[in-house]
């Protein structure tokens, strides 16, 4: 008896070690922690939104900062030298009585349409350079828009030419009191930015004199001109522009030039006509005497009354 409760004592004192040690994970027979019961359904779970990839330009590799540099101011145009010439002199007369010569065996210069604020100054730098005087027939809004190179033609002894205040291709076919009134208003503008400036001379736009036209220039003090040189410097649907141009101008003036001519260019909007005269003058001076067309003599004449008209100019 006493046995069989002293192995029963050892057994219970067995079972009691055996439950004081603490379960190994994993062991064979031995439960695992219960997972805790989730409280929701989980959500189903979305795919991972990509990354776009971004398009990057490449950075150019930095260059040092540069400054541009200043252009070279413009070479000064050499007029000397003297080649003898034989051509005979010009001759003709222009519409409705113009004139298209000197009277002299001097050649003269002349430029219409201006002034232009770009290439006016350009020509007048090249005429001073080379010591020789022109004939600026300066269209009258243009004068009154652009005072001071009125006044620069003036102050370097250039002579000035009425060019009509518009340049109407027309103009002769207007009535007399509308052709008084342009040529007058033209004047105005010139003399404004000029005062006391002598206008001698009068150039219908086109050349397109009458009887009429060269008539009432007459009985305002102005003395009509033609030309004997046309190099057609506004022709560039023929002759082009840039270089082309450059070389036709050249060309044309030192084939058709003689005595006493009176040459045609154009100044306003025609940067080629400029840059043909930086070869032009050398050549010509060698060969001619380069003028401005002389002022006439006198004030002008007294205009009769004209009739006011109810179409006042623009």
């Amino acid at each position: 008896m006493h046995r069989r409760m002293a192995v029963s004592a050892v057994v219970a004192l067995i079972a009691l070690a055996a439950c004081a040690q603490p379960p190994k994970p994993g062991a064979q027979g031995t439960a695992s922690p219960a997972a805790p019961v989730p409280t929701s359904t989980p959500a189903t779970p979305s795919l991972p939104t990509p990354t776009p990839t971004l398009q990057l330009t490449p950075t150019p590799p930095a260059h040092p900062t540069t400054t541009a540099k200043p252009r070279p101011p413009v070479r000064p145009i050499s007029c000397t030298g003297k080649v003898a010439q034989s051509r005979p002199a010009a001759t003709g007369t222009g519409p409705g009585g113009s004139v298209v010569k000197t009277g002299t065996a001097a050649v003269a210069l002349t430029f219409d349409d201006g002034p232009d604020p770009i290439n006016t100054p350009k020509i007048l730098d090249q005429l001073k350079q080379c010591g020789v005087k022109a004939t600026f027939c300066l269209v009258g809004f243009r004068a009154r828009d652009n005072p001071a190179m009125v006044a620069r033609i003036a102050a370097e002894g250039h002579t000035l030419c009425n060019h009509s205040w518009q340049h109407l291709f027309d103009l002769a076919k207007r009535d007399e009191s509308y052709i008084r009134r342009d040529l007058q208003k033209t004047n105005d503008a010139i003399h404004k930015a000029a005062p006391g400036a002598r206008i001698s001379y009068f150039r219908a736009p086109g050349g397109n004199f009458t009887g009429k036209l060269v008539s009432i220039a007459q009985s305002m003090g102005m003395k009509s001109i033609y030309w004997h040189v046309d190099p057609r410097d506004w022709e560039n649907s023929k002759y082009g522009r840039g270089t082309s141009m450059v070389n036709h101008v050249i060309a044309a003036v030192e084939r058709d030039v003689r005595p006493g001519s009176i040459i045609l260019s154009h100044d306003n909007g025609k940067p080629d006509t400029i840059a043909a005269y930086r070869t032009l003058l050398p050549w010509l001076k060698a060969r001619y005497t380069l003028i401005g067309l002389p002022e006439l003599p006198g004030p002008p004449a007294a205009a009769p009354p004209a009739a006011p008209s109810p179409a006042p100019l623009p």
